[in-house]
């Protein structure tokens, strides 16, 4: 991979960037049994979205007051469940080899302002530039983070390098004209086991 092919990286949070799945999932349990749904069935696609994307697939009953509600109350239930919170493997090289290369990044995420910066202080990230879902009108699967980053940064979409880990995301990045690099088998332009390869990759 040649990094002179890109000109910004956008990194997704949770699940690429900190490693976040077990409070992720443990929020959304806690949720479904308050809310009477399935959460087996709700985990299957819950990861990559924002939480009012998901709260209306499973609970279509709900007009757009309770859908906020449901959001805000599944929001809480993450915002103080830090307690095994981490970078990701590989996430500390990938960033330093960014900075050796002088790419500019930013992280693109389905979470609020609150939650992304408890979690990134958590697993020690400090990053320079942040879209959350309060920045746009779309959440993942639509490209408008993405494409709101790339601007932010002053580069093209098609010159950016995403990096995601949940098939929303791909989609996104995919929307906004972007390369995709994905984790966990999802398809993708480049596959990647985790970030430390990525940086591998484009350091050499």
């Amino acid at each position: 991979m040649d990094p002179t092919d890109f000109d910004a990286v956008l990194l997704d949070m949770d699940g690429t960037l900190v490693d976040s799945d077990a409070a992720v999932e443990r929020s959304w349990t806690s949720w479904s049994a308050e809310y009477g749904v399935d959460a087996g069935a709700l985990l299957e696609d819950a990861h990559g979205s924002p939480a009012a994307t998901t709260v209306r697939r499973v609970r279509p009953d709900l007009d757009e007051a309770g859908v906020a509600a449901a959001a805000d109350r599944q929001l809480r239930l993450q915002y103080d469940d830090l307690s095994d919170v981490a970078a990701t493997a590989g996430a500390t090289d990938l960033l330093a080899t960014l900075e050796r290369l002088g790419l500019p990044w930013a992280v693109v995420t389905s979470a609020d302002a609150r939650l992304a910066a408890a979690r990134l202080e958590a697993a020690g990230i400090t990053v320079p530039m942040l879209v959350t879902v309060e920045d746009i009108s779309a959440g993942k699967p639509d490209p408008e983070g993405f494409l709101l980053a790339a601007e932010r940064l002053g580069v093209d979409p098609a010159r950016c390098l995403v990096v995601e880990d949940a098939p929303p995301g791909v989609r996104a990045g995919r929307a906004a004209g972007a390369t995709v690099a994905a984790l966990k088998g999802l398809d993708a332009d480049v596959s990647i086991t985790d970030l430390g390869q990525l940086a591998r990759m484009l350091a050499d």
